[in-house]
């Protein structure tokens, strides 16, 4: 298993016998590895006692402990998450070589675009794999996910487990935090998508350069066998592509790209798109979307998928639940869309959507919040959008974590212009907040929830509890009609 690894010190037994694998001390037990990992909140060192009062047989750490057990195994390395990255594909026998893996990046659009891969390639016939910020899957069975991408070992056990599954293909988000903290190295990639790059997770990387060079360092790292699809209407799309071994593809709107198309109409019940010189009517509604679609159908074609077989299956597909989701009440005739747009950019799109589609007399009234101990940059930005998109807008809490939820609310209401003043509401209580856009519209208005999409909790002061935006807007219209 250290095949490979840059070990600069090893003290202890140099045979052992290894079962299992973990960063968490709690989990440890005989004949396991624990990692010492360095996080955000917590120095993983400061476990290694717990872990070999626990059983553990080998320590990899980036500092030996003072104090060593005589039948613990340590071994000291540069980067604790790089090692175990690659000691977890060695231990699962580097699944991802026998999978097509395919990996999405983006701050945008990563999660429709792996969602709808996985649809595809599962109407073409083929066992897929899908490991998204909403879900993983193995074909149709659902497994829980926890984040966008899980943790080298969790990766590596579900790649595993999916190869077992007799899949050939799985798709997979790439979030920048995933490329920093190693959690793909190691694995093996038959292609990669890029799909836009806007203001996000700054609290995590400081600043947008270093956000930006995190995305591209999934590009420079695929092998020259891989494909590197980049959106060549987003200005940093050939910045991905700078360095990359892999073949270079691109896709547009704008007449350029490997991949073209043209949008011939947006409307309320869907894109209607020229892709490659073939007119295809999709269900899918937003320009945001058909960059989606083209991203997809790049993506198949690449992998060897007949195009006109790709274009006749992805027009019949529906978006990731969660993304621009409508929830549409019968008795007041008020549509609900519900939303995952938890950025800028990704507000602004969906309310542009929104505006391209709506009639003359309809309203937008829109609920929005932001996310505590997270990027507290872009919480003016979000509100000043709102405003600039809606008729009526409601600031709300959405996932306040360990902040003040007051606080974040009057963060955002700094980018509230003062003649917007008039159509701001703050309800710092979610359901409050939308039961009140729902009181507010009309018949035949529009309320846009947005924020938390396909989730199904509220986490406050480390607490999670059951909150589903689409659950709380169908309550409400039931109650407000009766």
């Amino acid at each position: 298993m250290l095949t490979g690894i840059p070990v600069l010190d090893q003290q202890g037994p140099t045979e052992a016998t290894v079962q299992g694998l973990t960063l968490d001390s709690r989990q440890a037990g005989p004949d396991t590895v624990f990692f010492a990992l360095r996080g955000v909140a917590a120095d993983g060192h400061q476990f290694i006692p717990k872990a070999v009062e626990q059983g553990a047989a080998v320590v990899v750490c980036e500092a030996l402990p003072d104090e060593r057990a005589d039948a613990v195994s340590y071994v000291l390395v540069p980067d604790s998450a790089a090692a175990m990255a690659l000691m977890a594909a060695t231990f699962y026998d580097h699944p991802s070589q026998k999978l097509q893996l395919v990996g999405v990046t983006g701050t945008n659009g990563k999660t429709t675009c792996a969602t709808l891969l996985h649809k595809l390639f599962r109407e073409l016939g083929y066992h897929v794999g899908l490991l998204s910020t909403v879900q993983n899957q193995i074909d149709e069975e659902v497994i829980p996910a926890t984040h966008t991408t899980p943790d080298a070992i969790r990766l590596n056990e579900l790649l595993a487990r999916m190869v077992r599954a007799g899949c050939a293909y799985v798709f997979m988000e790439v979030s920048s935090h995933a490329v920093v903290q190693h959690r793909i190295t190691g694995l093996h990639f038959a292609g990669g998508v890029f799909t836009n790059l806007t203001h996000d997770h700054l609290d995590y990387h400081g600043t947008f350069d270093a956000y930006l060079k995190a995305k591209k360092g999934f590009f420079d790292k695929l092998p020259k066998t891989a494909f590197a699809l980049t959106n060549a209407d987003d200005k940093r799309g050939p910045v991905m592509l700078q360095n990359t071994v892999a073949r270079r593809e691109s896709y547009g709107l704008r007449g350029v790209g490997t991949f073209r198309g043209k949008l011939l109409e947006n409307a309320v019940h869907g894109l209607h798109l020229e892709v490659d010189g073939r007119e295809v009517q999709f269900r899918l509604i937003g320009v945001f979307n058909a960059y989606n679609l083209l991203a997809v159908y790049g993506a198949a074609v690449l992998l060897g998928e007949d195009a006109d077989a790709v274009l006749t299956i992805l027009s019949g597909l529906l978006s990731a639940p969660g993304r621009f989701e409508p929830v549409v009440s019968v008795q007041t005739r008020v549509t609900g869309i519900v939303d995952y747009a938890h950025t800028p950019d990704a507000l602004e799109n969906v309310l542009d959507t929104i505006a391209d589609i709506r009639q003359p007399r309809q309203q937008v009234i829109t609920v929005v919040g932001c996310g505590g101990n997270r990027d507290a940059a872009k919480r003016p930005i979000m509100a000043k959008l709102a405003c600039q998109g809606s008729e009526r807008v409601i600031l709300t809490a959405d996932n306040p974590r360990f902040e003040d939820p007051n606080d974040i609310l009057h963060q955002m209401q700094a980018g509230v212009a003062p003649a917007d003043m008039g159509k701001v509401l703050t309800i710092a209580d979610r359901r409050e907040a939308i039961k009140t856009a729902v009181a507010l519209a009309q018949p035949g208005d529009i309320v846009l929830v947005a924020g938390k999409g396909h989730e199904t909790y509220q986490e406050i002061k480390g607490v999670r509890t059951p909150f589903d935006d689409k659950q709380v807007l169908r309550e409400m219209f039931e109650l407000l009609a009766k």
